[in-house]
C-alpha cells in the first residue's frame, strides 16, 4: 500500500513549551486517519508542520515516499486548517472560481465538487447568506477542487449544530469511499469512532496510541461485578490470568478481560470458589473507555 505521509520523531518547541514530542506515524493511501486529543495536545501544530505553515524543531516528515519536494507534494493535498475564509459578497461559485485560478484548476470542477458537499442548488447564493455548516461544506468543496490525494481537516465539525455535524461526517465518509485519503484532527471521540479507520491519540504532544480504530476497541471487554465478598473477589481477579486492569468504585468492581470469557462460565467458576455475585454485567469497551484508560495510564 502506498505511503502518503510518514512522520519521524517530529518535535516542535515554542520556547519552553514542547507542543509535539518525538511523534512518529505513517499514513497509508485510502484510509481515514484521526489525530485525537484534547485541546493543547499538539494536533493543529502537527498539521501545521506537514503543511509547511509551522517550522519543525527536530525530526522530519516525507510526503509520497519522499520522492517529491514538500512544495510539489502539497499540490496534491487539500487542506482546511482554519475557519473558512471567502469573500462575503461573492457567490459560492464566484469564490470557487477564484480558488480555481489560484490552483490552476479548470472551472468545470466547480459543479462536481459543489454537488459532493450538497451545495449545487445554492451556488448562486452569496457566501454571507450561508450558515456555519454550509460555509464549512464550501471550504471542503474548495479543498477538493484540485482532486487531492489526501484531504486534511482540522476540527471539521467545531461549532456546528447536530445536523451540521452529521452532514459533514457523511460528506467525509463519501469522499473516503471514493478513494481519497483523509487526515482529520479532532477532540471528539465520537467523531473518530464514527468516521475514522485509524487513530493517533495524542496527549500533551506525546503519542499514546497509533493503529486501527477497530483494534483499539476490539478488546475482550469487561465485567461489572458486585459481591458481598468484595475483597475475596478482587483477590481472585488479581491472581487470575484472564484479567488485566481491575478498578474498584464503591461496591462496583470492574474487571477488564485479557481473553474472551462467557459470563455464565465465569459466574459458575466464581460460585465454585465460594463467591456469589449480586451483580454481573458483561460489556464491550467503547473508544471513550479505551481513551480514558490510555490517558489515565499516562498521567505526568
Amino acid at each position: 500500500m502506498d505511503t502518503i505521509l510518514s512522520i519521524n520523531n517530529l518535535t516542535k518547541k515554542f520556547g519552553y513549551l514542547t507542543a509535539v514530542k518525538n511523534l512518529s506515524f505513517t499514513i497509508k493511501k485510502g484510509n481515514v486517519y484521526g489525530i485525537l486529543g484534547p485541546n493543547g495536545s499538539g494536533k493543529s501544530t502537527t498539521l501545521g508542520i506537514v503543511l509547511n505553515v509551522v517550522n519543525k524543531t527536530e525530526g522530519d516528515f516525507h510526503w509520497f515516499e519522499g520522492n517529491t519536494s514538500t512544495h510539489d507534494a502539497l499540490k496534491k493535498v487539500g487542506a482546511i486548517i482554519e475557519r473558512p475564509n471567502f469573500y462575503p459578497y461573492m457567490t459560492a461559485e464566484q469564490n470557487l472560481k477564484l480558488v480555481c485560478r489560484i490552483k490552476d484548476v479548470p472551472f468545470s470542477k466547480i459543479h462536481e465538487k459543489l454537488e459532493i458537499v450538497g451545495l449545487l442548488e445554492r451556488k448562486d447564493s452569496k457566501f454571507q447568506t450561508y450558515s456555519l455548516g454550509m460555509k464549512q461544506r464550501l471550504a471542503i468543496a474548495s479543498a477538493l477542487l484540485n482532486d487531492p490525494e489526501i484531504l486534511i481537516l482540522d476540527e471539521p465539525t467545531n461549532g456546528l449544530d447536530p445536523q451540521g455535524i452529521h452532514q459533514i461526517r457523511e460528506i467525509i465518509k463519501q469522499i473516503a469511499a471514493k478513494g481519497t485519503t483523509i487526515l482529520l484532527a479532532s477532540h471528539l471521540l465520537d467523531e473518530v469512532e464514527k468516521v475514522c479507520s485509524h487513530v493517533v491519540v495524542l496527549r500533551k504532544g506525546v503519542k499514546l496510541y497509533s493503529g486501527r480504530v477497530d483494534e483499539m476497541i476490539s478488546s475482550h471487554g469487561f465485567f461489572e461485578l458486585k459481591s458481598n465478598k468484595k475483597e475475596e473477589l478482587i483477590a481472585l481477579l488479581e491472581s487470575h490470568p484472564s484479567f488485566g486492569n481491575i478498578k474498584v468504585a464503591d461496591q462496583l468492581v470492574t474487571a477488564f478481560l485479557n481473553e474472551p470469557i462467557k459470563s455464565e462460565d465465569f459466574n459458575q467458576y466464581l460460585f465454585s470458589q465460594g463467591i456469589i455475585l449480586t451483580h454481573l454485567v458483561q460489556r464491550k469497551e467503547s473508544l471513550e473507555e479505551q481513551f480514558l484508560q490510555l490517558t489515565d495510564n499516562n498521567q505526568n
